[in-house]
């Protein structure tokens, strides 16, 4: 089966490169930081038996149980923590809401207050769809040359960088 990967704001091969990257943290074995499950576990699955959202299950194969997390399907009631017997799962991790990095990227800033505005590649997209190059202005310095050149045609950019900061 073909799945499509696409995102309004991210090019394809980024998502390509972060989905990558997801895929060798999970082969890995590295932990991921939602939903955990602490020694304190015995295999009661009270919490797959409890779950409104389906969002747990489990595996039994040879001598092994595993217990299985579905974060797209989960609703994060707490149900599961809640009727834990053991106190095995470790819900405060869902409930943080911390911040995963996905990328990092350069960034182009006012040329006179020195705000950061946007990527070179989003940069690219305007100017291309616009078929003019965008002037790295803040929405406050876009405003004052747009007024120096009404008030003083041909002077804009020069009254501009001499102008307040």
């Amino acid at each position: 089966m073909r799945y499509a990967i696409f995102h309004p704001f991210i090019d394809r091969k980024q998502l390509i490169l972060i989905f990558m990257e997801i895929m060798t943290q999970v082969k890995d074995n590295k932990k991921m930081p939602y939903f955990r499950v602490n020694e304190n576990c015995n295999g009661c699955l009270a919490c797959v038996e409890n779950c409104p959202a389906a969002a747990l299950d489990f595996d039994d194969q040879n001598d092994g149980r595993t217990l299985k997390h579905n974060m797209t399907k989960c609703a994060r009631c707490g149900q599961c923590w809640r009727i834990c017997p053991q106190e095995a799962i470790e819900f405060e991790h869902l409930l943080v809401g911390h911040w995963d990095k996905v990328i990092t990227l350069d960034l182009i800033h006012c040329r006179v207050c020195g705000e950061p505005l946007y990527s070179p590649a989003y940069r690219q997209k305007v100017e291309s769809k616009l078929d003019a190059s965008a002037e790295a202005l803040c929405a406050k310095h876009r405003q004052t040359d747009a007024a120096s050149k009404l008030l003083h045609p041909g002077q804009g950019r020069a009254k501009l960088q001499s102008g307040d900061k």
